[in-house]
This record gives structure tokens, sequence and C-alpha cells, in this order.
């Protein structure tokens, strides 16, 4: 292996306001095709529904916000075991290395210091320096080192100690990682997985604070994906190291100590799919990693409000899951997203462009996107909230598409 990543390494530096949309009287008249669709829970299981919801339901006037916490003897006696996010990273990254030795791990401080958020740790000494490989601050050399790694049989795993340090690696990323499979007629496959903290953090600064969702969803050939909780962490992890095809694992800062209960058993989930959080009748909420909880806060105050919003993580962010999408625009006819991506070509952007696309005829309203305003995040605390979208915000949105 030793050989294999010397060779690698010769690799590196390779190079409004609209009107209300009225469906013609065909459309209207038109039998409705009833579609039957799983929702897929948190906790992993799959619940059967048989056809779509009745196209206009009344607003519920005595709606109560169920309770998520569970009672601690409640949570006690379910099968599976409790994990922080960070340690279902953990857990799905080492189970992978024991099933396949191809599978390494390189970045900075990924080795005896364990990670900077200790996704790696104890692994230097589980699997030796050459499987958990401490690189110098370079991200540009050891992520074009991983690509040629890949290139050569082996499943890197390659950690930004945070996200926008990958920026200096974009050429990696873009041009090598993103399409020497296709440059090299299909004689290389890039079976690698760059991963690293993002997002809005605590007063982390700019720098420090950067959504690369953005960034990256342009390079043909890169897969993306976003996790949002313990469970799907774990299963996008161990997903995305048995990918043939180069993929991007968005995790946030703020969202590490999440502690859920998962599976004993193996499993994965596929990076093609989103997952359904909520069902509902009145507006599809698309949204994915942190602000999937500031949506459910805002869900709480809707649903007492009488509003009934279905709630979908999309959770791959490239491709998106047009399927479960759909299937919902065409259930309740508005649709809101929130993200907390850039409004300027986010992923936003991009989702409200393939729902126009592909689902026109079903919106009743315009689609609403909620995103981070377009300017550098402030190290201020104050100033940082009121540049990202805040609960009240998604409750005030619903309402306006609801009226």
């Amino acid at each position: 292996m030793a050989a294999v990543l010397q060779a690698a390494a010769l690799l590196m530096g390779s190079q409004t306001d609209i009107k209300r949309f009225r469906l013609r009287s065909a459309l209207r008249s038109a039998p409705v095709r009833h579609e039957g669709f799983f929702v897929v829970r948190t906790d992993g299981r799959l619940s059967a529904t048989s056809g779509m919801m009745p196209r206009r339901a009344k607003l519920i006037p005595n709606a109560v916000a169920v309770k998520e916490d569970t009672p601690a003897s409640s949570a006690a006696s379910k099968p599976g075991h409790e994990l922080l996010l960070f340690e279902a990273l953990r857990e799905g990254l080492e189970e992978e290395m024991d099933r396949d030795p191809r599978v390494c791990v390189m970045g900075e401080d990924v080795g005896h210091y364990g990670g900077s958020y200790k996704v790696t740790k104890g692994f230097a000494t589980k699997f030796g320096d050459l499987r958990v490989l401490d690189t110098p601050i370079a991200e540009n050399s050891f992520t074009g080192m991983g690509i040629g790694a890949a290139m050569t049989g082996l499943r890197p795993v390659i950690e930004g100690m945070n996200m926008g340090f990958l920026l200096l690696a974009f050429n990696q990323i873009s041009n090598n990682c993103g399409m020497l499979h296709y440059t090299s007629g299909g004689q290389f496959t890039i079976p690698v997985v760059i991963r690293g903290p993002g997002g809005v953090g605590r007063q982390l600064g700019a720098e420090h604070s950067q959504r690369l969702e953005s960034y990256f969803q342009s390079i043909p050939g890169l897969q993306m994906v976003a996790c949002s909780t313990p469970y799907n962490a774990k299963g996008l992890m161990k997903a995305a190291i048995r990918s043939e095809n180069p993929v991007v694992l968005f995790e946030h800062v703020l969202l590490y100590n999440l502690k859920e209960r998962i599976p004993d058993e193996d499993y994965l989930l596929c990076l093609e799919e989103a997952e359904m959080v909520r069902p509902g009748e009145h507006v599809t909420i698309l949204t994915y990693s942190r602000m999937r909880y500031h949506v459910m806060q805002a869900a709480k105050t809707l649903i007492n409000k009488g509003y009934d919003p279905e709630v979908i993580d999309i959770r791959s962010l490239k491709p998106f899951d047009l399927y479960t999408i759909g299937n919902s625009i065409k259930k309740t006819h508005r649709v809101l997203i929130v993200e907390e991506c850039m409004r300027t070509g986010g992923i936003g952007a991009s989702l409200r462009s393939a729902i126009i696309d592909n689902f026109w005829d079903y919106l009743d309203a315009p689609i609403m996107c909620l995103s981070s305003q377009d300017v550098p995040t402030p190290y201020a605390g104050t100033l940082e909230e009121w540049t990202v979208v805040q609960p009240a915000q998604i409750v005030a949105a619903v309402e306006q598409l609801c009226k």
C-alpha cells in the first residue's frame, strides 16, 4: 500500500411577485393518478401509504404539536444504541475500514490527534499510519493524492478540517475528481469520499462559516449528500464509501453533538433519496442539514396555528430526489424551500428551477425560498443570527403561502 500511495502522490497538482397559478380546465378535470409511496422515518422504519391526500383539506382548528422528546425509560427500551452524530460517522467509517482493507483516511490531524471533531479518534492505533495518513497543511496536495490513490485501487476518505479550506483543492475536485472517469473514457473510477464540517457555527467568522454546496453543485461527475441525524450520517457515510462515484458528504458543525438511537445491525442509505420527516397536506417544506431543525421548530407553531406542513429532508443535494419531491407537490401544491446556503446560485435556486421544469402544472402558488443572506458571515453573534433563516421567518412564509 505504501507503494500505491507513493505512486498516487505523483498525481498531486494535476490537473414576484408572480400571480397565483391557475391550472388549465383540462388538467382540472383530468383524472388524478393515485400512486402509493413510502415514508422514511428518522428511526429507519418504512411505512407505506396508498394514494394521494385530498387536494383541498380544511385547516385543523384545534391541532396540538406532538412532543418529539421521548422519555428516557421509553428510549432505553428501544433496540439499538445511542450515538452522537460524530460518533455515528466514526462508527460507519470504522465498519467500512474493517470490512474493506482498501478504505483509507487522509487529512490534517486525522491520525493520532483523532480529527478536529474526533471522527477518526483511535483509528491511527487500530489501523496504522498508512491507512490513517496525517498530511501537511496542503489541501490541494493531499486531495490530489487521494484522487490518485482512488485511481490506483484504493477507496480514500479525504477529510477537510473545515469545508472552507477545500476551496484550496477546488482544481483537484473539479478537473480531476469529477471528470477523470469521463476524460479517461471510463478507464478509471474515482471512488473517493470528501467530507468535513461546514455551515454557520457559533461565531466562527466568515472564512470558517462556508457552505460549499453552492460551489460544488455545478461540477459534473460529483454526487453531494448532506447528513442531518446520527442515523442518516452513518448510513450515508457507509453508502458513500461503497459508491464507485466521487461523493461529497456535507456535515454541519452544529450537529456533531446531536444524539439519536440507531440500529445495531448494519445498514446503508440510498445516496439519491430524500427523507420524509413529517407527512402533511397544506404545504411542502424542502430543507436539509441544520435547517431541518429550524423547520421542525417552526412546524410546532404552524400545527398549533392550524396548518399541516409536510417536511422533507432532501438529503441528496445532487441529484435531487424528484420522485419524493414530486409526489409531495402533487399533494400539497405549495412549496417552501428552506436552506442555509446562499440565495444567489444556491441549492434552493437549483431546486426551484427543477420543480418549475417538472411540476409547474401542480403549483397553486409561487415557490418561496428562504436562504442565507448574500454577505460574509459576521463574527458578532447577533449579526450572525440575522444572516441565517430563523423559525419565525418559516412560520410567516407558510402563512403567506397558504392564504
